[in-house]
């Protein structure tokens, strides 16, 4: 059966597979508005800084991208370090996020900027950090989604996150630009976005309610998170990344051996 026939028939159960697909390499990763449109990003500095593929991929993406959406994410309300320590780490955000039943994401670190990550529901990527500022992060991304009607289609997206402080809380913003490989897929976004854009921003926003409900969980003081993370099998790099945000943590870390030791005596 054509992509035209499924369309009439399942119009909604498309709409959401096209616009999940389309923010699909978005799901790992993070105000952008007034950046200017032109032949490159100028965010990033020198194109010379990256490799050829990447800055051809960020390129493509940039001048042409097949949707562009902005989204303010929920306010965390916690210091601006140990956000940003949570963007940084996604792989411990996200098993901080299924221990809470927050999510069911699974991000694998690769190295200190890129990560390997899947949604649990049919959306694949792997991210890039191509700059990382106090208060603003620049990621690359490539990924697939995998559906029922659709198939598997393949996209790339740059990411710009803005992190503002405004007294006790955060308030992050992203905008990302989307490029969709398929044609047909693409020129159905372009359309249904303007009436279904919504799905696009909740899909956008998701990762951004994730992380503000890990950190401010991360910050209570009798809430458990230094003691998860204690005992979370993780690298120590990516475990001191989060305890230099939260002092209370190391004192926590330091609790548990000596108890350990305790019992074992």
């Amino acid at each position: 059966m054509g992509r035209g026939g499924l369309f009439k028939r399942e119009p909604r159960h498309l709409t959401q597979e096209l616009l999940a697909a389309a923010t699909a390499v978005l799901a790992f990763a993070t105000d952008a508005g007034s950046v200017p449109i032109g032949p490159w990003p100028s965010v990033l500095g020198s194109r010379e800084a990256f490799s050829p593929e990447v800055s051809a991929a960020v390129e493509r993406i940039w001048i042409k991208p097949t949707l562009r959406r902005t989204v303010n994410g929920p306010p965390a309300r916690v210091p601006l370090e140990v956000y940003a320590a949570f963007v940084d780490t996604p792989e411990v955000t996200a098993a901080a996020a299924r221990f809470r039943n927050l999510g069911s994401y699974h991000v694998q670190a690769i190295d200190d900027d890129r990560y390997r990550g899947d949604d649990g529901g049919g959306a694949r990527g792997v991210s890039q950090v191509l700059r990382r500022e106090r208060q603003r992060r620049i990621i690359f991304s490539e990924g697939t989604h995998t559906g029922p009607f659709l198939g598997t289609i393949s996209g790339s997206a740059l990411t710009v996150l803005d992190l503002e402080q405004h007294g006790d809380r955060v308030n992050p913003t992203l905008t990302a630009y989307v490029h969709i490989e398929d044609r047909v897929a693409a020129a159905l976004a372009q359309v249904l976005v303007a009436s279904f854009g919504f799905l696009a921003d909740r899909k956008l926003a998701e990762g951004l309610r994730v992380t503000a409900g890990v950190a401010e969980w991360a910050v209570e003081p009798s809430g458990g998170f230094c003691e998860w993370l204690a005992r979370e099998p993780l690298p120590a790099a990516r475990r001191h990344r989060i305890v230099a945000a939260l002092p209370s943590c190391a004192r926590a870390r330091a609790q548990l051996g000596a108890d350990a030791s305790a019992g074992a005596r």
